[in-house]
């Protein structure tokens, strides 16, 4: 149906009011808009203008529709001439001058902090951050990473192929001045502000290295920056081809593509696909990943919401690209959304074994929606089921605690499900790997080593010092190497705190508390001590641990991200445990087709608990 450009405009913004997913943000669509309409002043809006304006076409469009949705406009009219009054007066009356873009995104934050914390609104400021975030990571700039430590600025990482590191850019140099401006006392934002610009626009930086005299002044010509969203692909151990997928940007699915086959071009014996710490991203980019496994006209995930326009089937849509060889995915708790549709339908399918932990939790689906003056609102529109039919979210933001905390979705609600091959699944509670790897905990002197910089700055000191080093995948340190950082350390402060003196020190207040300190102050003097003594010998029994996080940074220094993940993989466990699965297609044809163990994956272990306990209840009556 046609209408003209001002009527269609009002019905478009009662339409976006009554499409917000939550019942309780019913408001939010018109809410925005009419308080940039409001807090602009842009050509002294006419308040009751609007009002009557938008009673006049509630009036109209409810000619067509239920009671409630009368009751529904007239809330709406009611809150925002409330919100209008309360803004108006609060900025004429109040005593001190008030920053009213300020105010009202405060107020528009504290408005969808009640939702869930994927509904956000961002402003014309936070746009092209925004797009970097969500939509693309390109940009133009040097090609570096940066951060700041006693309010100086450094370089964190290059990249390779770009700028920064064809000029001779390191990580670890001091960025002293941008284009003559001195950078003490400026935040990263600033700082990158001042490194992005047009393609081909120069750049002047000056550098202070580590073991050099003077500063370094170099003028480069910036570039079009674009991290990809595969960070890297090759052939790892067992001849199996292997695909690191950061993000579900733009183009995500076709650079997947482009990894795979190349990758096939070694024959490899089977596909790692390497979702570890993905946040996701797109969902359409989800679907054409999980079709390069997959046959055509395979549901992949539906999407279902309040609005019935919104609720959407997904499914493959060309020939796969690789649907036989032996497929591994990988994923650990940071892995969520996108990555959670891609394990979860492959693992339905049967398709996969997923391996490592249990995966984030997010099975919501978000939409942009536009506002006036170039900003725009993120709104959780509908949730996503997987091919089995299970939706992945975990926390329950439709019903909070009375303080306004989130719940987990209680064992109760939890469902089991079935995949192609009749193995059993559940939703609630993220994606449960097939085959679960041990996250191991790094030591605490490992966490202040890195938390402090020691380890990258170390790597800093190497590199000055050793022109070069073996190929990423063979390169170690050497014992006496490592001895030598022990030697750097000297003097160093990495004061950290064991959980085991956390405890000796609670129990030191306690018993002084209750008076009781001095008859155990003997005891506690001769555990203090044999503690202080353990934990000086702590760089030596964690030093495995400590040793591989130095090769990794000491490698990344001289081959960039590509040295880091190859410098890894001889102690990555999850990668080793894939590599073992697909070269034992005993094991791959058990868990594939659920035998024994693997025909149940992450079943809740309270309802595990509560079976358990109802069996031996009905034990118990039967032998009454």
């Amino acid at each position: 149906m046609w209408c003209s450009p001002s009527k269609k405009r009002w019905l478009i913004l009662i339409t976006t009011a009554c499409k917000i997913s939550e019942p309780s943000a019913k408001t939010g669509g018109l809410f925005c808009t009419f308080i940039f309409l409001v807090t602009t002043n842009r050509a002294k809006v006419n308040i009751k203008k609007y009002k009557v304006q938008f009673l006049v076409t509630g009036i109209v469009a409810a000619a067509a529709i239920t009671f409630s949705f009368k009751d529904d406009l007239f809330q709406i009219s009611k809150n925002l001439d409330v919100f209008a009054s309360l803004y108006k007066e609060v900025n004429i009356n109040y005593v001190d001058d008030i920053n009213s873009a300020k105010m009202v995104k405060t107020g528009v934050d504290a408005m969808l902090n009640g939702l869930d914390p994927y509904t956000e609104f961002v402003p014309e400021s936070e746009i092209e951050d925004y797009k970097l975030h969500y939509i693309s990571t390109q940009y133009g700039g040097i090609g570096a990473s940066i951060f700041t430590r006693d309010e100086k600025v450094y370089i964190s990482d290059v990249f390779t192929g770009f700028p920064a590191q064809k000029n001779d850019v390191r990580a670890g140099d001091q960025v002293l001045k941008i284009n003559d401006i001195t950078l003490n006392g400026k935040n990263n934002e600033e700082v990158s502000q001042l490194l992005k610009g047009p393609k081909g626009a120069p750049i002047k930086i000056v550098l202070k290295r580590p073991g050099e005299a003077n500063p370094i002044e170099k003028t480069l010509l910036r570039d079009e920056i674009k991290q990809p969203n595969v960070s890297y692909y090759g052939m790892v151990d067992g001849n199996m081809g292997y695909i690191k997928l950061d993000k579900f940007l733009e183009r995500s699915a076709e650079e997947v593509n482009t990894a795979l086959t190349a990758v096939k071009k070694n024959n490899p014996a089977g596909i790692i696909l390497d979702l570890r710490s993905n946040g996701g991203g797109i969902l359409q980019e989800a679907v054409k990943i999980v079709n390069l496994f997959v046959p055509k006209d395979i549901k992949v995930v539906s999407q279902m919401g309040k609005i019935k326009e919104k609720n959407y089937v997904y499914a493959t849509q060309s020939a796969p690209v690789e649907p036989n060889l032996p497929l591994v995915v990988l994923v650990n708790n940071r892995s969520a959304s996108a990555s959670e549709i891609v394990a979860g339908t492959l693992q339905d399918l049967d398709r996969a074994v997923v391996i490592g932990q249990r995966s984030f939790g997010k099975g919501l689906v978000q939409q942009s929606f536009s506002l006036p003056y170039n900003s725009l609102v993120k709104i959780t529109v509908a949730k996503y089921y997987t091919a089995s039919g299970r939706c992945v979210q975990e926390l329950d933001y439709a019903h909070r605690k009375n303080d306004g905390s989130v719940v987990k979705v209680a064992d109760s609600s939890i469902h089991e499900f079935k995949t192609k091959n009749g193995r059993s699944v559940y939703d609630g509670s993220g994606v449960s790997p097939d085959i679960e790897i041990k996250r191991d905990k790094y030591a605490r002197i490992t966490q202040t080593l890195v938390g402090k910089l020691l380890i990258f700055d170390y790597a800093t000191q190497y590199k000055n010092t050793h022109p070069k080093i073996a190929d990423a995948r063979s390169f170690a340190l050497t014992d006496a190497e490592y001895d030598d950082f022990v030697k750097y350390l000297s003097g160093k402060d990495y004061k950290y705190t064991t959980v085991t003196e956390t405890l000796l020190n609670s129990l030191k207040t306690q018993a002084t508390t209750e008076k009781q300190f001095g008859e155990i102050q003997a005891e506690y003097e001769s555990l203090r001590s044999k503690l202080l003594a353990s934990k000086g010998n702590d760089l030596k029994q964690h030093k495995q641990e400590i040793k591989e996080l130095l090769e990794n940074e000491i490698s990344a220094r001289y081959y960039y991200e590509k040295g880091r993940y190859e410098t890894h993989f001889k102690y990555d466990k999850e990668l080793a445990e894939a590599i073992k699965t697909m070269q034992d297609k005993t094991l791959l044809t058990s868990v594939l087709t659920g035998q024994g163990k693997y025909k149940t994956i992450g079943k809740p272990q309270l309802a595990a608990m509560a079976v358990k306990k109802d069996a031996a209840a009905s034990d118990n009556e039967d032998e009454d």
